[in-house]
């Protein structure tokens, strides 16, 4: 096991993380948050066999974004106060007991209350990258933080793909067990590798939750950048959700829709550019960047032929995750005894944004076809960047 120092309410003190290390963050990041997205494109297979209605099979991806927004809330503000890596394992623990349930689900019921649980158990990830943050020299920062995404973010965009090649030969049951045996073998792992961290703050829990909202309302820069992202992961969710429905309508394969999610595996380069950038003071031109690339691929996408959902899935993953390192990297350094519900806070807004995003995508599906999805996809992005040009003008 390798132990850190006791954390002052500055820094922690430490040179900086091993690239081994630094491998095993991002890979143990990864494998907690796919979990909450191997059922996106599975969600007429899982609906099929449970009697869901098709208007609601969304809502299956939504429940998982909750589950994680609440975990967000209610978990993550924990590593601000609780010793760290006990913290990690607990959770993670947790976690693969509900991904086991998962596997040998009994009903409707059950999908939805495991679904939540994976969901709110996912966010040991969101425990791990502040971890990381800490760990590295400010200078260096942001792309430490990329670094670390890639994993987290290449768990989300690779989940997608592996759960539909599993789904053809182990059934989407078969996907969360084989999940689950993942994350038992990287928890005997984390046993080792996981460091220590012993935050010197004491705060009741409710105290603790309470400060969440103060933090949102009194940070303008947490406040835009969470703000910023819940729209453009409210696009991001849309398309993710509905293209999968789109494609097994037009008469796809589960192996067709995988091979057509790959198409965002191209989305995880953004994140270790956008830390660099975000580190020598290109943080605006990123996220002016960011959000007009999903734009474009959210419009791109209203063409519905497989071309332009391939062409519109790498723009919309681009975009998405250059602009989640960049405002990353702007709340990180605002105050390091509070990392944690930092990041809380604009993990939870932005995740509320994809879960309106993956709610609304059926029932926008069934009344106004693909094209619906399409203009909405748009619109959310755009929402953003008129709320950025519009607070720099007030500034």
């Amino acid at each position: 096991m390798t132990s850190l120092p006791a954390t002052p309410a500055s820094e922690t003190a430490h040179p900086g993380l091993s690239s081994g290390l630094t491998f095993f963050f991002a890979l143990a990041c990864g494998a907690l948050v796919a979990n909450i997205y191997y059922a996106q494109p599975l969600v007429a297979l899982i609906g099929a066999e449970t009697g869901l209605d098709p208007s609601a099979e969304s809502w299956i991806v939504t429940a998982a974004q909750v589950g994680y927004g609440i975990g967000l809330i209610a978990l993550v503000p924990l590593g601000d106060v609780f010793e760290n890596r006990k913290l990690i394992i607990a959770t993670m623990a947790a976690n693969i007991l509900s991904v086991i349930g998962l596997a040998v689900l009994p009903g409707l019921f059950a999908l939805f209350a495991l679904t939540l649980v994976v969901g709110m158990t996912a966010t040991a990830a969101q425990m791990l990258v502040p971890l990381a943050a800490g760990m590295a020299p400010p200078a260096e920062r942001g792309g430490v933080v990329g670094n670390v995404m890639v994993g987290l973010l290449g768990g989300i965009l690779l989940a997608r793909p592996l759960a539909g090649f599993l789904a053809e030969y182990i059934d989407w049951r078969g996907v969360f067990a084989a999940s689950a045996v993942l994350m038992l073998a990287l928890l005997a792992a984390g046993l080792v590798l996981f460091p220590e961290r012993r935050p010197t703050e004491r705060k009741p829990y409710f105290a603790l939750i309470a400060s969440l909202g103060h933090l949102f309302l009194n940070e303008p820069v947490l406040r835009r950048r969470a703000l910023f992202h819940a729209a453009i992961f409210a696009s991001f969710s849309l398309f993710w959700t509905g293209a999968p429905l789109l494609m097994f309508a037009q008469g796809y394969s589960a192996t067709g829709v995988a091979l057509f999610s790959l198409s965002g595996v191209l989305g995880v380069l953004a994140a270790p550019v956008a830390g660099r950038l975000a580190d020598r003071g290109h943080g605006r031109r990123a996220t002016i960047g960011a959000m007009l690339t999903v734009m474009a691929g959210a419009a791109l996408a209203g063409q519905g032929s497989i071309a332009a959902l391939v062409a519109a899935g790498i723009l919309i993953d681009l975009g998405t995750q250059a602009n989640l390192v960049t405002g990353q990297r702007e709340i990180f350094g605002l105050d390091a005894s509070i990392r944690n519900r930092l990041n809380a806070v604009y993990m939870a807004t932005f995740f509320i944004g994809g879960a309106v995003g993956s709610a609304l995508t059926s029932p926008v599906l069934h009344a106004f076809g693909w094209s619906g999805i399409a203009v909405l996809g748009v619109a959310f992005p755009a929402a953003a960047l008129v709320y950025l040009l519009a607070g720099e003008r007030r500034g």
